[in-house]
């Protein structure tokens, strides 16, 4: 250091110097606007970059927040359906047992007037068949007893005894 105190010259010095400010003022002329310019259009472009990201965080929390509230809608659309689809179901075995409940009861109270009309039918053929046999029975005691003379006379008396005693 002491070498370059010692070797020290003003011209060169002076030249140096000039040389300097004429680069600073070629550059400040001609590379300072166009440098900050960049400058400045990169930190815009930062700006803007971070303002998208924002932007695109908050669409990000909006879009979450309606696929939450869809997601909650279809839920309870979905719990709507199937509490209908019970009631539907509930509703359509209670019609099934009331409906078995009157076709059992119409097959019993048929059954019920089959059996009565068959019982009346057979109560007729029997009162038929008792009363064909009683005539029958009837006929041929009076053919008995109508052939002897003196048995119709006892007869005769005996009924019209009845008759008086009546």
């Amino acid at each position: 250091m002491e070498k370059l105190i010692h070797d020290f010259s003003f011209g060169l010095f002076f030249w140096q110097a000039f040389i300097l400010l004429v680069l600073i003022a070629l550059m400040v002329k001609f590379a300072w606007k166009p440098i900050m310019q960049t400058l400045t259009d990169r930190e815009e472009g930062i700006k803007d970059a971070l303002q998208s990201a924002e932007n695109a965080k908050k669409e990000m929390m909006a879009l979450k927040a309606d696929n939450q509230k869809l997601l909650d809608e279809a839920r309870a659309e979905r719990d709507a359906m199937i509490k209908e689809a019970t009631a539907i179901k509930d509703k359509m075995i209670a019609d099934a047992k009331e409906e078995a409940q009157v076709q059992g009861a119409k097959m019993i109270e048929q059954a019920k007037a089959t059996i009565e009309s068959e019982k009346n039918a057979a109560m007729a053929e029997i009162k038929t068949q008792v009363s064909s046999l009683s005539l029958e029975i009837a006929e041929k005691l009076l053919k008995e007893e109508l052939i002897n003379k003196e048995a119709q006379t006892k007869l005769v008396e005996k009924l019209l005894g009845d008759v008086k005693l009546n």
